[in-house]
């Protein structure tokens, strides 16, 4: 069956129940939020009145499927004790909004090494990792998104995704976000079905497919292999239209939230070219 879960990450102006019901009127059936600012170390308190209208919007749209994407400011084994402090609890606490809200998913880039011993660094970041779903509710699970290995982010390649898996002994709570556009251009090739088949063999291979949980579709304004994280349309960038025909028609991925980063002035002309590829 083909991807049933398509959607966008949708500005929460006016609140979270707001931005759920923007999406529905897009023909979303999947969102992304921040639940608050992603540049800001400060979050407010979450009130059981945005709570409720957060689930009232849920209820009347029927858009279950509900992922957040935390802070950017977020680096778990940072060399400062201060920015490591900071981004330890900002992530714990974005686990425990979400929990408040009964978001089930987080992701997070998690980590840059800033010069420092990259498997010290995984050593790091699997620790506080633990650590934090130790002390966060159950209800919901943390995403390590795939990055395009600009600078000096982890999770460029699937080999530190499997290791960070392995260093917290499989945690069913962990599991992975894939962006199209940043495994493109860490160097996975997903511009033919050779490819594509390629890489996510490989993904299932050193992962495995079950902890795949969501995944951003953005084409590629930069060429393959570049390292360079910057998004465009579907179909109008280096990736091409065939890598998201085979993605949302492939069986594995139906009830997998697909969600877009592109512009979002285009985000229902992007979401509609999509849904024109489902078979």
């Amino acid at each position: 069956m083909p991807a049933e879960l398509l959607g966008a990450h949708i500005p929460i102006k006016g609140g979270l129940g707001n931005a759920v019901r923007t999406a529905h009127t897009m023909g979303c059936t999947a969102i992304q939020v921040f639940t608050s600012s992603p540049r800001q170390w400060y979050s407010a308190p979450v009130g059981d009145d945005q709570v409720r209208e957060f689930q009232r919007a849920r209820e009347e749209t029927g858009i279950v499927d509900v992922v957040s994407h935390d802070s950017y400011l977020i680096n778990l084994c940072a060399p400062t004790p201060e920015i490591a402090e900071k981004s330890f609890a900002g992530l714990k606490g974005e686990i425990e909004r979400c929990a408040k809200y009964g978001i089930d998913r987080v992701v997070s880039h998690l980590a840059s090494y800033k010069g420092q011993d990259p498997g010290e660094t995984l050593l790091v970041v699997a620790e506080r990792v633990s650590q934090i779903l130790d002390e966060t509710p159950d209800s919901v699970t943390l995403l390590m998104e795939t990055t395009a290995g600009q600078g000096s982010s982890i999770n460029s390649r699937f080999e530190e995704i499997a290791m960070l898996l392995e260093l917290t002994k499989g945690h069913p709570r962990f599991a992975v976000c894939l962006d199209t556009c940043h495994v493109f251009a860490a160097g996975y090739d997903i511009r033919t079905s050779e490819g594509y088949e390629k890489t996510f063999a490989e993904f299932d291979r050193l992962v495995g497919i079950d902890r795949l949980r969501a995944i951003h579709v953005n084409d590629s304004l930069k060429p393959f292999g570049s390292r360079v994280d910057r998004h465009a349309d579907i179909g109008e960038g280096e990736i091409g239209i065939l890598a998201f025909e085979l993605l949302v028609n492939d069986p594995r991925f139906t009830r997998v939230p697909m969600l877009l980063e592109t512009d979002a002035e285009r985000h229902l002309e992007n979401l509609d070219r999509l849904k024109s590829l489902r078979q």
